[in-house]
């Protein structure tokens, strides 16, 4: 718990505004996509309120992202503490995942006020549906997916340290191969395949129709995603077991 207090005190500390920034960072994103996506771009949101619509891709892009990033460097940004002391070198990685949920619950309580505003205002084609109660099961699978290529990155950064600076920009693009500006049924059918290969794809879209009613839910592409996290954690901690061992060598 130490870890994870730490973690996420680390996102706010000598910071003016501290936690509110939890809040500022998805609103201002959210209001940015719905001015370039949504207004400028006029990219289609299924019928579902743009405001919603893209805070619901943001709100659980940014759980992925933000902690697929910090895990990335755990070794290079902890070499002196791993050297120092000796403790499970798996509580990092998993402290830096628990922080993050923190944050994420913040801001997924942002998404619900905006959310269940539209809903008690009516005139809107929001429909959420029994797939709600999936919602842990989304989290799990973002975290884990997260930590499992986390940790195969923070095992290639002790070596290769522009891997770091190449992540960062990949999953820029990623989000772009995922979707979050716009809905998968916007896609041309023959080529839906590509995007649901991402297994975030699965999750984002299972997000948007458990609580706005728009986007696909399919039990198969879900158990794909989670076939496939079960896969990338399984093969990141062998890779970070095996680095840990070692790594006070190469960093």
């Amino acid at each position: 718990m130490l870890f994870v207090r730490r973690d996420f005190v680390s996102n706010y500390k000598q910071t003016i505004l501290g936690p509110v920034w939890f809040f500022i960072q998805p609103l201002l994103t959210t209001l940015t996509y719905v001015i370039i996506f949504g207004n400028i771009a006029k990219l289609s949101t299924d019928g579902a309120p743009m405001l919603v619509f893209y805070m619901a891709g943001i709100t659980v892009w940014n759980y992925f992202s933000q902690t697929l990033t910090s895990i990335s460097t755990v070794f290079t940004v902890n070499a002196q503490l791993f050297g120092k002391v000796y403790f499970p070198r798996l509580t990092m990685p998993l402290s830096i995942v628990l922080a993050n949920l923190v944050r994420f619950g913040i801001q997924f309580g942002l998404f619900l006020a905006i959310w269940a505003f539209y809903l008690l205002k009516g005139g809107t084609t929001l429909q959420p549906n029994w797939v709600i109660i999936l919602t842990p099961v989304l989290v799990v699978i973002m975290g884990l997916q997260a930590l499992g290529l986390g940790m195969i990155f923070s095992a290639l950064t002790t070596k290769y340290r522009d891997l770091a600076m190449l992540l960062t920009f990949g999953i820029q693009l990623l989000m772009y191969a995922t979707p979050v500006i716009y809905p998968l049924s916007s896609l041309p059918e023959k080529y839906r395949w590509l995007v649901l290969a991402n297994p975030m794809s699965a999750v984002v879209e299972s997000f948007r129709y458990a609580f706005l009613g728009t986007g696909t839910f399919q039990w198969e592409y879900l158990g794909y995603s989670a076939l496939a996290t079960a896969i990338i954690l399984a093969m990141g901690t062998l890779i970070f077991n095996k680095v840990e061992k070692s790594f006070t060598d190469t960093v």
